[in-house]
């Protein structure tokens, strides 16, 4: 029987007394690619922080691995959204995928033997050892985004959480990037953000449409009310052409 990976249930966000998640239930078991649509400001990143534990519930209970966000949190591999790096910030390939480590080793230790190997494996699995001196800010956008994979990998995560990782990217690396997730996802639980319906609906095994609540199917099959309900218009779903397609005006 395929264990849980994250339990939520019946949660509720408030920021300023204004619900952002309201009323969710969810379960991730083992090994599950899950993708997360909706609108922006509908909760998606919201829902990642709970699971983190760097948002605390108003109300309801959630358990990652059978216990608390902040104590599992060490399981956890998570790459935010690309626009809040700064690329400016002259840090090397090396010092990133090695700040991966950190849960384990604490702010004010020093890293491992174990800790550099962990980082080398991650940037061996990223097909990146060779940029490992080179400055973040300097790669490409594709490279800048197996690096943040590689950061969250150190780690050996049970569960992978991604932010929007596509965006910014042009179709051919974001087809390279959404197969390795394919590949990885035999290693771990996936929880994948994005406002890219058709790619999600592609290669993720499950899907949720959330817009302060969630809409969770699974299966990767939408249905229009499923995508009403999500965007507050009717919309068609058109696989590996354009997003979605508005079917009247709103």
């Amino acid at each position: 029987m395929t264990a849980d990976v994250v339990v939520i249930k019946d949660v509720w966000v408030h920021y300023d007394s204004i619900p952002v998640l309201e009323e969710i239930n969810l379960v991730i078991k083992e090994h599950d690619f899950l993708g997360i649509i909706g609108v922006n400001g509908g909760g998606k990143s919201t829902l990642l922080k709970v699971i983190l534990g760097l948002v605390k519930p108003s109300k309801g209970r959630v358990r990652v691995f059978g216990d608390t966000p902040q104590i599992s949190r060490k399981y956890i591999g998570y790459v935010p959204q690309y626009s809040l790096f700064d690329l400016e910030f002259p840090v090397s390939v090396w010092e990133v995928v090695l700040m991966g480590r950190l849960g384990h080793t604490g702010l004010f230790k020093r890293y491992s033997e174990d800790d550099k190997k962990a980082a080398l494996d991650a940037l061996a699995k990223m097909d990146m050892l060779e940029y490992k001196d080179r400055q973040v800010g300097k790669l490409s956008g594709g490279q800048q985004h197996r690096v943040f994979i590689a950061r969250a990998l150190a780690a050996n995560p049970k569960l992978l959480l991604l932010d929007e990782p596509a965006a910014g990217i042009d179709t051919i690396i974001q087809e390279e990037f959404y197969e390795l997730l394919e590949k990885l996802k035999t290693k771990m639980a996936i929880v994948l953000v994005s406002h890219d319906i058709s790619a999600v609906s592609v290669y993720v095994d499950k899907i949720a449409c959330l817009n302060h609540r969630l809409y969770y199917h699974d299966s990767k099959e939408l249905t229009a009310e499923d995508l009403e309900a999500t965007y507050h218009c009717p919309v068609e779903l058109i696989a590996h052409g354009v997003p979605h397609r508005v079917l009247k005006k709103h």
